[in-house]
């Protein structure tokens, strides 16, 4: 009699976990430590740019970190392949801090996190727009590519800041097409998407069966800028993380 593994995704908050990849086992884990100096390579995972960079650099107290680089509306993203989720449900964290968003145009959208796979919806877990009518930039979970649409759940109450570092953490729940977000170990549930519940089309908004997770930055509208941002102890699993 063959037997299946079921993973039992639980929402409870997480005890602070250790900021390296030292822990229980997880689907991927990079913490940067024992990549060397200079442009990002890797044998465990890949590279996707256009008019950006990513570099391997040491940080104030001495870790490694990645510094991702981008010019105008360029992207530079971490790919990790080859991923295939139990269930097709995950979650994910990473420390990240972002130099400054975009300010012009007026709805620049941005993406540092996206998941895609076998499915027409590209995900995009944590990203964000320019808003002109709250004048600032906002946190919203996203999508495009599907029938629902390209579209961003931004919420005033998730403000996109500049020049600190952040622990985020996301919730991937394939049962409801469910995606919820933690900034530094507190839930945001105004950010919450699922299946009849988002930002697009009134359809259903379903997952792909995923099979790829990219981390970086990529900006849509025509900009003359440069951004700048610095990611840390990048890890996916089955069950949360922690910060």
């Amino acid at each position: 009699m063959a037997l299946s593994l079921v993973v039992i995704l639980t929402p409870v908050a997480a005890a602070h976990a250790p900021s390296g990849c030292a822990r229980q086992k997880m689907l991927f884990c990079e913490d940067f430590q024992s990549v060397p100096l200079g442009g990002a390579t890797s044998l465990r995972w890949g590279v996707d740019t256009s008019h950006g960079t990513l570099t391997v650099e040491k940080a104030a107290r001495g870790q490694r970190v990645l510094h991702v680089h981008t010019e105008r509306n360029g992207r530079a993203f971490l790919r990790v392949e080859d991923f295939s989720p139990s269930e097709n449900s995950f979650y994910g964290r990473l420390r990240l801090r972002t130099d400054a968003f975009p300010r012009r145009p007026d709805w620049a959208h941005y993406t540092l996190v996206e998941a895609t796979g076998q499915g027409p919806e590209v995900v995009r877990p944590l990203g964000g727009q320019y808003v002109p009518t709250a004048g600032r930039a906002l946190w919203g979970v996203g999508a495009d590519g599907g029938p629902t649409g390209d579209w961003t759940n931004w919420r005033e109450s998730a403000p996109s800041r500049e020049d600190v570092w952040q622990c985020v953490e996301w919730r991937m729940d394939a049962t409801d097409n469910r995606i919820e977000l933690w900034f530094d170990g507190v839930h945001q549930p105004d950010l919450t998407v699922s299946t009849h519940e988002h930002g697009g089309n009134p359809v259903d908004f379903v997952f792909p069966r995923f099979d790829s997770v990219k981390f970086g930055w990529q900006l849509y509208q025509p900009n003359d800028g440069a951004y700048d941002v610095w990611m840390d102890d990048i890890a996916l699993a089955t069950t949360r993380i922690g910060c």
